[in-house]
């Protein structure tokens, strides 16, 4: 089975944010290591915030290991050049689409000013699709999804709302869930295991991951782990769902696992 994380970051320069780990640099050699002891077959890097050179170092993995990454980068969308750049986004080594965090000072308001408008309308004319972290803001996202049909939207972590863990973490499961009407948008399964207070395989939150999959179908369902800030085993973020949710399997749990991944960004791997 092809497994495919939909999120992990890499980076060489400054200081991750406190949930992650508090180390000065995690290489594309780190998370190699890491994948074969998981068992992992490819990532989808997503550029950190903290690192000012994050694209760069994302994309130089991307061109030594063309089969393993691909990456979802990001721009100041209020730098003039930022539109040309955006026509030629594909032609940058792994560059497969785009991932917005907005968790720096200022850019909290970005969903609502009118700053992002353009970027919406151009990703959806090149075909980008575009991750989006946004706890607490999902009518925005319901929003940009009935404007831009064509654009291919990825809800980031479930969700969860943040510094949140068990039920309160899922306090907006049933807004999510409402998007899953529009089949332009797709969710990522990814953190579980840090969203729980439980100990491995974290079945209290078992139910909750159910209901985004029957909701969004395994064709919009992205298993993932933003490895540098769980709680267990890289392997035990695998096994968590191809081993302890049999409700989940076959040509389903194949699809989450990284078919449907690859097949929404348009990842043909080397």
């Amino acid at each position: 089975m092809l497994i495919v994380d939909s999120q992990v970051h890499i980076w060489k320069n400054g200081t991750p944010v406190v949930i992650h780990r508090q180390i000065p640099q995690y290489t594309k050699d780190d998370l190699l290591n890491e994948m074969k002891e998981g068992g992992v077959d490819a990532v989808v890097l997503c550029p950190p915030s903290w690192d000012p050179q994050a694209n760069e170092i994302s994309m130089e993995a991307a061109a030594a290991h063309p089969d393993r990454f691909c990456v979802l980068g990001n721009f100041d969308p209020k730098d003039p050049a930022s539109p040309a750049r955006v026509e030629k986004w594909r032609e940058q080594p792994g560059m497969v689409g785009l991932r917005f965090a907005f968790l720096r000072k200022g850019e909290d308001s970005w969903l609502t000013d009118g700053t992002m408008d353009w970027v919406w309308a151009a990703a959806e004319k090149q075909g980008l699709p575009v991750a989006l972290l946004v706890p607490g803001k999902l009518h925005i996202v319901d929003q940009i999804a009935k404007k831009h049909p064509r654009l291919k939207i990825m809800i980031d972590h479930m969700a969860r709302v943040r510094h949140t863990m068990d039920d309160s973490g899922f306090a907006d499961l049933d807004v999510l869930l409402a998007l899953a009407k529009h089949p332009n948008v797709a969710v990522k399964l990814s953190g579980a295991p840090s969203y729980s207070s439980d100990v491995y395989p974290y079945r209290n939150i078992h139910p909750y991951i159910k209901r985004m999959v029957e909701a969004f179908g395994p064709q919009r369902s992205f298993w993932g782990t933003d490895v540098t800030r769980m709680p267990c085993s890289y392997r035990q973020c695998v096994t968590m769902y191809t081993e302890e949710m049999p409700w989940l399997k076959g040509n389903d749990l194949e699809l989450v696992m990284g078919r449907a991944i690859c097949e929404w960004l348009g990842w043909k791997r080397a």
